[in-house]
């Protein structure tokens, strides 16, 4: 399947924003609590099922038969010379001295960071009451040992369904109701649901001013919780927060954001290392290329 371009797939995606899914088949993603979702990767475009449970009802997938490094070209560590998920390379030497903002801007960085990190002490008391009567929900992920299932067709995915086949969406409450009623036409991810992660080391290879926002903020967004889900953990390292993929993401929310946070934003995207960035995303997508189990 040819993958689109950067442009035709805002086009596309534009498209699906004005044409809603047939009612009835939001209502079954709705009642059963699990969504179709769209991965491409370098070795073809898959779908798949995901569902967000709360951690106390669904039992992490067993990865003690999963096979590690299954791409050691992909996953090999960085040395001293080359920046990887190390990032040696975070930061262009030419930045390094300008922490603040020049006159013709009007203001400092130092000034503005301590206003945004300012939270009234009661909303933050709050939060953290919220958070520990609520357990927090986690992905999980049609697959098995660590593994997730793509299907290059609806039909594939809908037969495997209706199979009866153990994996890790068989212990959700609402399984047995999705199997009685799927049909390939129902799986129709949301654009939201749509990831083109073959497409963001090659945009991140362009220049800054290319870089598309929205296609790696989904990436980091899928890569984060196929991360978890599949329990691989230099994934997970890759994007924790404070991470340097993860000071990127940030940085392009912000942008996306617009008004004084992006123009700030903008300035810290000068300081990510453009070598360093699709390096990193390089060996994410072939960390998770290596857990993914093509089954038609």
């Amino acid at each position: 399947m040819a993958r689109q371009t950067t442009g035709q797939r805002d086009a596309a995606e534009s498209a699906a924003e004005e044409s809603e899914r047939p009612a009835g088949v939001d209502e079954l993603w709705s009642a059963v609590r699990i969504d179709p979702v769209e991965i491409a990767l370098p070795k073809g475009v898959g779908y798949t099922l995901r569902a967000y449970r709360p951690v106390t009802e669904v039992t992490p997938t067993d990865i003690s038969e999963r096979e590690e490094d299954a791409f050691p070209e992909r996953a090999r560590p960085a040395s001293e010379d080359q920046p990887g998920n190390g990032y040696a390379d975070e930061y262009d030497e030419e930045d390094d001295e300008d922490e603040d903002y020049d006159e013709d801007d009007g203001f400092e960085a130092e000034e503005d960071e301590d206003d945004e990190d300012e939270l009234d002490e009661a909303e933050l008391d709050e939060e953290e009451e919220a958070a520990a009567a609520e357990p927090e929900e986690v992905p999980v992920f049609l697959g098995r040992a660590g593994l997730v299932y793509l299907f290059r067709s609806p039909e594939g995915l809908v037969d495997f369904v209706k199979s009866g086949a153990v994996h890790d969406l068989s212990q959700l409450d609402t399984w047995s109701e999705l199997t009685g009623k799927l049909s390939a036409d129902d799986v129709v991810p949301l654009p939201e649901d749509t990831y083109e992660l073959d497409l963001v080391v090659d945009n991140l290879r362009g220049s800054r001013e290319t870089w598309d926002a929205n296609l790696v903020i989904q990436a980091g967004e899928v890569a984060r919780d196929l991360g978890y889900a599949l329990r691989i953990e230099p994934v997970i390292a890759a994007l924790a927060p404070g991470s340097p993929l993860d000071d990127l993401d940030e940085a392009l929310r912000a942008t996306e954001g617009g008004g004084l946070g992006g123009f700030m934003a903008r300035r810290r995207l000068k300081k990510i290392g453009a070598e360093a960035a699709p390096l990193g995303w390089r060996t994410i997508i072939g960390k998770i290329s290596s857990a993914v189990d093509w089954r038609d």
